[in-house]
């Protein structure tokens, strides 16, 4: 029995040591980075949209590990829009749009012409 026990102590510890060696998924990281790249700036190449603050009185973000202020300078570029997923870089020669989580777009939802619509249709469901 003893045996039994030191051998199932053993076996719980090597895979405790195994279960070590493996890094911790981040909660926090989107999920659309993933691991290898790290979420590093490195594995982009220009700048990198990590964070937008607005408020009524400010409206700021961070680009590349630097907090910028609307109006405010990036390098060469001027912030000229920041919105609460976009902040836009306006260079001397173009423009550049930065998104906060890349491939992700707004888009207007299609409503179908012949779906009935108006009071009508609401108060069905809505009897009382």
């Amino acid at each position: 029995m003893r045996r039994v026990l030191l051998w199932s102590l053993g076996a719980c510890l090597a895979g405790a040591a195994q279960a070590q060696d493996r890094p911790l998924a981040d909660p926090t990281r989107p999920p659309n980075v993933s691991a290898e790249a790290g979420g590093d700036s490195a594995a982009q190449s220009g700048p990198l949209l990590q964070s937008v603050l607005i408020s009524p009185t400010r409206r700021a973000a961070v680009i590349s590990g630097k907090a910028v202020a609307l109006g405010g300078r990036f390098g060469d570029a001027t912030v000229e829009t920041i919105t609460e997923s976009a902040v836009v870089l306006r260079y001397a020669d173009r423009r550049e749009t930065l998104q906060l989580i890349p491939g992700l777009e707004k888009r207007a939802r299609r409503v179908a012409d012949d779906a009935p619509s108006g009071p009508a249709t609401r108060e069905e469901g809505t009897r009382r």
